[in-house]
């Protein structure tokens, strides 16, 4: 109802609204925009125009060439559903491993939208969870917020309220975007190469080793701003919530894969290339009370076996692959395996065999050892 004034008097005139319309709902959990529909469509034309020209082999060791005769080939997961970029053995020494590709774009700009949808789908099958995916996921307008904000709740206690450890993430996250290119990298890293890894958003919500990982890159700013007792409290945190011991002292490089994480150990000086997989109870030590660098350096594309001991200040060379339980003591050179207690070089020191793969990236943690003894059970 409204006034209005006429001839010097008021007059009363009712305002009808118009009917009221709910807004559109998406009935799909997940819709791209036609460009993006496009571009999906130009990803699977060339996936499938290269499978067409370049033959690969899925075996970890292909046949050995000389070295100015050695061809890399390139790998690709043939069970993993989403479009994985195939990448060749890196020849540059500390030269990133992930190539551009569109599939990068698209896990870069557009991954936190792809995360709020996968959140959306996954609570539309479990509608239970609808109040825990609004509070992890749904309500934060960036993935800064909800990691900040997802860390800082497993890592609170009655003494550490997580309202504190929201503002610090927080603070270090957006003020640092190459930590947030890590973030993204690891994101993707995971998703990529453990089976077991359904969507980004399992990732980001469940995945222990990625939060571990992200909680010691904020540790490891503080650490080099000279903020080390905040960042050793956030190491202790880390490792009573997620049984995960980085010092914050550590440099990690981008694109790590901690999988299952449990029991992970890696020292003050310690370094981790880009692209390295690591599987649970790894320990990156010293090999006792010797002080200064002391700890492991693992070059990029590393992948190191579960329950292995690496000590002392030894160099695992890019592209070298540790099988699980071993005890290395000494330098193994890039592209060769190394396995045992102690651990010796597969096809011999003076000849050792060869990878044509990026291990990190196989994630194959058995074939190396047919080859290494004449007796397997």
């Amino acid at each position: 109802m409204k006034l209005q004034a006429t001839s010097g008097t008021l007059s009363l005139i009712r305002y009808n609204p118009p009917p009221f319309s709910p807004p559109h709902r998406c009935t799909t959990p997940f819709s791209l925009p036609k460009h993006r529909l496009f571009m999906a469509a130009c990803i699977d034309t060339s996936r499938a125009e290269t499978a067409q020209t370049n033959q690969l082999s899925c075996e970890p060791n292909g046949s050995q060439l000389d070295d100015h005769m050695y061809k890399f080939a390139n790998l690709c997961r043939p069970s993993f559903s989403d479009l994985v970029s195939c990448v060749p053995m890196s020849q540059n020494g500390r030269k990133r491993i992930h190539t551009s590709t569109v599939e990068d774009d698209l896990c870069g700009a557009d991954l936190w939208l792809k995360i709020q949808d996968e959140a959306r789908s996954d609570v539309e099958q479990e509608p239970i969870l609808s109040s825990y995916y609004y509070s992890l996921i749904l309500s934060h307008k960036s993935l800064e917020s909800a990691l900040a904000n997802h860390l800082s709740i497993k890592l609170s206690n009655s003494s550490l309220p997580s309202s504190t450890l929201y503002d610090l993430f927080m603070g270090v996250l957006v003020e640092d975007g190459e930590i947030m290119g890590a973030v993204k990298d690891d994101l993707r890293a995971v998703k990529e190469r453990d089976p077991a890894c359904i969507s980004y958003v399992q990732c980001l919500v469940n995945f222990k080793g990625f939060l571990a990982c992200q909680a010691h890159r904020v540790a490891h700013r503080l650490w080099s701003q000279g903020r080390k007792i905040l960042a050793l409290v956030i190491q202790n945190r880390v490792s009573e919530a997620f049984a995960v011991d980085i010092h914050p002292g550590a440099k990690i490089g981008r694109g790590i894969l901690l999988d299952h994480a449990t029991g992970v150990v890696i020292g003050e000086t310690a370094v981790i290339g880009d692209d390295v997989s690591i599987l649970h109870n790894v320990t990156l030590g010293g090999t006792g009370k010797v002080s200064g660098d002391r700890h492991p350096k693992l070059g990029d594309g590393v992948l190191i076996g579960a329950g292995t001991c690496i000590l002392g200040n030894v160099r695992i060379g890019d592209g070298a692959k540790v099988g699980a339980g071993s005890v290395v003591l000494k330098e193994v050179p890039p592209k060769t395996t190394a396995v045992g207690n102690p651990a010796r070089l597969v096809g011999g020191k003076e000849n050792p065999i060869k990878l044509d793969k990026i291990p990190s990236f196989t994630m194959d943690q058995t074939s190396h050892i047919f080859e290494w003894s004449d007796y397997v059970i």
